[in-house]
Protein backbone atom coordinates (compact mmCIF):
# COMPACT_ATOMS: atom_id res chain seq x y z
CA UNK A 1 0.00 0.00 0.00
CA UNK A 2 1.33 3.21 -0.87
CA UNK A 3 2.06 5.70 1.30
CA UNK A 4 -0.22 8.98 1.79
CA UNK A 5 1.22 11.93 0.52
CA UNK A 6 1.46 15.64 3.60
CA UNK A 7 2.92 17.90 4.00
CA UNK A 8 4.32 18.97 7.92
CA UNK A 9 3.76 22.75 8.57
CA UNK A 10 6.67 24.40 10.90
CA UNK A 11 5.75 27.15 12.77
CA UNK A 12 7.68 28.92 15.96
CA UNK A 13 5.63 28.22 18.99
CA UNK A 14 3.29 26.12 17.26
CA UNK A 15 3.17 21.90 16.82
CA UNK A 16 3.96 20.49 13.36
CA UNK A 17 0.91 20.20 11.61
CA UNK A 18 0.25 17.71 8.50
CA UNK A 19 -1.80 19.16 5.85
CA UNK A 20 -3.02 16.59 3.17
CA UNK A 21 -3.90 16.92 -0.04
CA UNK A 22 -6.70 19.53 -1.24
CA UNK A 23 -9.92 17.79 -2.44
CA UNK A 24 -10.42 21.15 -4.57
CA UNK A 25 -8.19 24.28 -5.66
CA UNK A 26 -9.76 27.06 -3.07
CA UNK A 27 -8.36 30.26 -1.76
CA UNK A 28 -10.27 32.26 0.69
CA UNK A 29 -11.52 35.88 0.24
CA UNK A 30 -8.63 38.28 0.64
CA UNK A 31 -11.01 40.23 3.53
CA UNK A 32 -10.68 36.68 5.98
CA UNK A 33 -6.80 36.89 5.66
CA UNK A 34 -5.23 37.63 9.26
CA UNK A 35 -3.03 40.75 9.81
CA UNK A 36 0.64 39.99 8.55
CA UNK A 37 -0.81 37.55 5.95
CA UNK A 38 0.53 39.21 3.15
CA UNK A 39 3.44 37.86 1.40
CA UNK A 40 5.36 41.33 0.41
CA UNK A 41 4.92 44.79 2.12
CA UNK A 42 7.28 46.88 -0.73
CA UNK A 43 7.12 45.66 -5.11
CA UNK A 44 10.17 43.38 -4.80
CA UNK A 45 10.14 39.46 -4.20
CA UNK A 46 13.01 38.39 -3.21
CA UNK A 47 13.27 34.34 -3.58
CA UNK A 48 16.09 31.96 -2.90
CA UNK A 49 16.42 28.18 -4.61
CA UNK A 50 18.70 25.20 -3.42
CA UNK A 51 18.95 21.87 -3.44
CA UNK A 52 20.64 21.75 0.07
CA UNK A 53 21.78 18.23 0.24
CA UNK A 54 20.54 16.97 3.28
CA UNK A 55 22.53 19.56 4.82
CA UNK A 56 25.32 16.78 4.57
CA UNK A 57 28.48 19.52 3.99
CA UNK A 58 29.49 22.36 6.61
CA UNK A 59 28.59 26.13 5.88
CA UNK A 60 25.45 25.47 4.83
CA UNK A 61 23.67 27.28 7.73
CA UNK A 62 25.62 29.99 6.92
CA UNK A 63 25.15 30.04 3.68
CA UNK A 64 21.21 30.85 4.27
CA UNK A 65 21.82 33.07 7.34
CA UNK A 66 23.50 35.34 4.74
CA UNK A 67 21.75 35.23 1.53
CA UNK A 68 17.97 33.58 2.72
CA UNK A 69 17.25 35.73 5.56
CA UNK A 70 16.14 39.08 3.61
CA UNK A 71 14.50 36.99 1.46
CA UNK A 72 10.32 36.23 1.35
CA UNK A 73 10.83 32.84 -0.47
CA UNK A 74 13.18 29.81 0.20
CA UNK A 75 12.39 26.60 -2.18
CA UNK A 76 15.00 24.16 -0.33
CA UNK A 77 15.07 20.45 -2.10
CA UNK A 78 16.42 17.64 -0.20
CA UNK A 79 15.88 19.73 2.85
CA UNK A 80 15.93 17.23 6.17
CA UNK A 81 14.18 18.49 8.89
CA UNK A 82 17.11 18.67 11.74
CA UNK A 83 16.88 21.00 14.54
CA UNK A 84 19.54 23.58 13.23
CA UNK A 85 17.37 23.95 9.95
CA UNK A 86 13.52 24.00 11.40
CA UNK A 87 15.19 26.27 14.00
CA UNK A 88 16.31 28.80 11.06
CA UNK A 89 12.93 28.48 9.44
CA UNK A 90 11.16 29.09 12.42
CA UNK A 91 13.38 32.08 13.60
CA UNK A 92 13.12 33.64 10.47
CA UNK A 93 10.16 32.98 8.55
CA UNK A 94 6.25 32.97 9.25
CA UNK A 95 6.21 29.43 7.99
CA UNK A 96 7.56 26.34 6.68
CA UNK A 97 5.98 23.78 4.92
CA UNK A 98 7.95 20.38 4.00
CA UNK A 99 6.66 17.16 2.18
CA UNK A 100 8.56 14.66 2.84
CA UNK A 101 9.94 12.56 0.16
CA UNK A 102 11.75 9.63 2.12
CA UNK A 103 11.96 8.79 5.71
CA UNK A 104 15.20 8.53 7.01
CA UNK A 105 15.88 7.11 10.85
CA UNK A 106 15.98 10.43 12.46
CA UNK A 107 14.40 13.50 9.81
CA UNK A 108 12.84 13.07 6.81
CA UNK A 109 14.13 14.91 3.47
CA UNK A 110 12.10 16.98 0.47
CA UNK A 111 11.40 19.82 -0.98
CA UNK A 112 10.63 22.76 1.93
CA UNK A 113 9.09 26.26 0.80
CA UNK A 114 9.92 28.82 4.14
CA UNK A 115 7.80 32.20 3.15
CA UNK A 116 7.39 35.72 4.91
CA UNK A 117 3.71 34.44 4.94
CA UNK A 118 1.71 31.35 6.03
CA UNK A 119 -0.06 29.99 2.50
CA UNK A 120 -3.58 30.38 1.39
CA UNK A 121 -3.61 27.05 -0.45
CA UNK A 122 -1.03 24.09 0.45
CA UNK A 123 -1.13 20.87 -1.55
CA UNK A 124 2.07 18.46 -1.37
CA UNK A 125 2.82 15.92 -4.04
CA UNK A 126 5.15 12.80 -4.37
CA UNK A 127 6.13 10.74 -7.40
CA UNK A 128 8.49 7.54 -7.19
CA UNK A 129 11.25 6.96 -8.91
CA UNK A 130 10.96 3.69 -10.95
CA UNK A 131 14.04 2.37 -10.49
CA UNK A 132 14.90 3.24 -7.33
CA UNK A 133 11.31 2.84 -5.70
CA UNK A 134 12.36 6.30 -3.77
CA UNK A 135 9.76 9.26 -4.05
CA UNK A 136 10.60 12.95 -5.23
CA UNK A 137 8.07 15.92 -3.59
CA UNK A 138 6.66 18.90 -4.90
CA UNK A 139 5.06 21.64 -2.54
CA UNK A 140 2.16 23.67 -4.58
CA UNK A 141 1.40 26.83 -1.75
CA UNK A 142 -0.33 29.70 -2.85
CA UNK A 143 0.16 33.04 -1.14
CA UNK A 144 -1.94 37.02 -0.74
CA UNK A 145 -0.26 39.75 -2.42
CA UNK A 146 -1.05 43.33 -1.18
CA UNK A 147 -2.89 44.09 -4.59
CA UNK A 148 -5.51 41.55 -4.25
CA UNK A 149 -3.49 39.05 -6.33
CA UNK A 150 -2.39 35.11 -5.41
CA UNK A 151 1.04 33.93 -5.73
CA UNK A 152 1.15 30.51 -7.04
CA UNK A 153 4.71 29.20 -5.66
CA UNK A 154 5.79 25.32 -6.97
CA UNK A 155 8.61 24.01 -5.46
CA UNK A 156 9.95 20.67 -7.38
CA UNK A 157 13.00 17.78 -7.20
CA UNK A 158 11.75 15.92 -9.96
CA UNK A 159 12.65 12.27 -10.44
CA UNK A 160 15.91 11.60 -11.69
CA UNK A 161 16.53 7.63 -12.62
CA UNK A 162 14.24 6.63 -15.20
CA UNK A 163 14.10 5.11 -18.69
CA UNK A 164 12.50 7.83 -21.24
CA UNK A 165 10.77 10.46 -19.91
CA UNK A 166 7.23 8.82 -19.49
CA UNK A 167 7.69 9.05 -15.31
CA UNK A 168 8.93 12.61 -15.46
CA UNK A 169 6.18 14.06 -17.89
CA UNK A 170 3.63 12.13 -15.21
CA UNK A 171 5.19 14.32 -12.35
CA UNK A 172 5.12 17.50 -14.75
CA UNK A 173 1.19 17.20 -15.26
CA UNK A 174 0.15 16.96 -11.72
CA UNK A 175 1.67 20.19 -10.79
CA UNK A 176 0.10 21.59 -14.54
CA UNK A 177 -3.14 20.94 -13.27
CA UNK A 178 -2.81 22.93 -10.07
CA UNK A 179 -1.16 25.46 -12.39
CA UNK A 180 -3.77 25.40 -15.09
CA UNK A 181 -6.19 26.40 -12.32
CA UNK A 182 -5.17 29.15 -10.89
CA UNK A 183 -5.38 32.92 -12.22
CA UNK A 184 -2.22 35.86 -11.34
CA UNK A 185 1.58 35.50 -11.01
CA UNK A 186 3.16 32.04 -10.25
CA UNK A 187 6.78 30.70 -9.84
CA UNK A 188 8.23 27.39 -10.79
CA UNK A 189 11.60 26.38 -9.42
CA UNK A 190 13.72 23.83 -8.14
CA UNK A 191 15.53 20.85 -9.22
CA UNK A 192 14.61 19.62 -12.32
CA UNK A 193 17.14 17.05 -13.18
CA UNK A 194 16.81 17.95 -16.90
CA UNK A 195 19.95 15.99 -18.06
CA UNK A 196 19.25 14.72 -20.85
CA UNK A 197 17.80 16.61 -24.50
CA UNK A 198 14.72 14.21 -23.46
CA UNK A 199 14.09 15.66 -20.04
CA UNK A 200 15.24 19.52 -21.29
CA UNK A 201 12.83 19.21 -24.19
CA UNK A 202 9.32 18.21 -21.85
CA UNK A 203 11.03 20.58 -19.42
CA UNK A 204 10.64 23.44 -21.99
CA UNK A 205 7.30 22.12 -23.51
CA UNK A 206 5.56 22.13 -20.48
CA UNK A 207 6.67 25.66 -19.37
CA UNK A 208 5.36 26.69 -22.79
CA UNK A 209 2.48 25.29 -22.58
CA UNK A 210 1.98 26.77 -18.78
CA UNK A 211 3.03 30.25 -20.52
CA UNK A 212 5.73 30.40 -18.19
CA UNK A 213 9.49 32.41 -18.97
CA UNK A 214 12.72 31.39 -17.62
CA UNK A 215 14.75 33.22 -15.30
CA UNK A 216 18.36 33.59 -17.29
CA UNK A 217 21.63 34.05 -15.61
CA UNK A 218 24.44 35.89 -17.22
CA UNK A 219 27.37 34.49 -15.02
CA UNK A 220 25.85 30.90 -14.85
CA UNK A 221 27.23 28.81 -12.45
CA UNK A 222 24.40 26.03 -12.09
CA UNK A 223 25.40 22.61 -11.25
CA UNK A 224 25.73 20.57 -14.31
CA UNK A 225 25.28 17.07 -15.58
CA UNK A 226 26.18 16.12 -18.97
CA UNK A 227 26.37 19.42 -20.10
CA UNK A 228 23.18 20.36 -19.07
CA UNK A 229 21.94 22.68 -15.75
CA UNK A 230 19.33 20.98 -13.01
CA UNK A 231 18.12 23.65 -11.93
CA UNK A 232 15.74 26.31 -12.91
CA UNK A 233 13.39 29.07 -11.91
CA UNK A 234 10.40 29.81 -14.42
CA UNK A 235 7.65 31.88 -13.46
CA UNK A 236 4.65 34.25 -15.30
CA UNK A 237 3.09 37.45 -14.59
CA UNK A 238 5.99 38.97 -12.88
CA UNK A 239 9.39 40.81 -14.20
CA UNK A 240 12.62 39.90 -13.14
CA UNK A 241 14.81 42.53 -11.31
CA UNK A 242 17.92 41.21 -11.20
CA UNK A 243 19.02 37.24 -10.73
CA UNK A 244 22.62 35.47 -9.89
CA UNK A 245 24.04 32.46 -9.27
CA UNK A 246 25.77 31.92 -5.60
CA UNK A 247 29.20 29.97 -6.00
CA UNK A 248 29.29 27.80 -2.72
CA UNK A 249 30.90 24.58 -1.32
CA UNK A 250 28.00 23.92 1.24
CA UNK A 251 26.30 21.63 -1.03
CA UNK A 252 26.42 19.98 -4.41
CA UNK A 253 24.47 22.45 -6.08
CA UNK A 254 25.00 26.34 -6.28
CA UNK A 255 21.51 28.49 -4.85
CA UNK A 256 19.78 30.67 -7.16
CA UNK A 257 19.04 34.18 -6.20
CA UNK A 258 15.94 36.31 -8.01
CA UNK A 259 14.69 39.82 -7.42
CA UNK A 260 10.86 40.09 -8.96
CA UNK A 261 8.80 42.88 -9.53
CA UNK A 262 4.88 42.76 -9.38
CA UNK A 263 3.84 43.57 -13.08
Amino acid sequence: MRKRTYAMRYVAGQPVEHIFPPGEMYYPEQTTLPTGSLLLEGDVLRVMVWNIFKQQRTNWLSVLQNFGKDTQLVLLQEAQSTPDLIRFATTNYLSADQVPAIILPQHPSGVMTLSASQPVYCCPLREREPLLRLSKSSLVTVYALQNGQRLMVINIHAVNFSFGVEIYTKQLAAIGEQLTHHQGPAIMAGDFNAWSRQRINALYRFAAEMRLQEVRFVDDHRRKAFGRPLDFIFYRELAVKQSSVLETEASDHNPLLVEFSLV
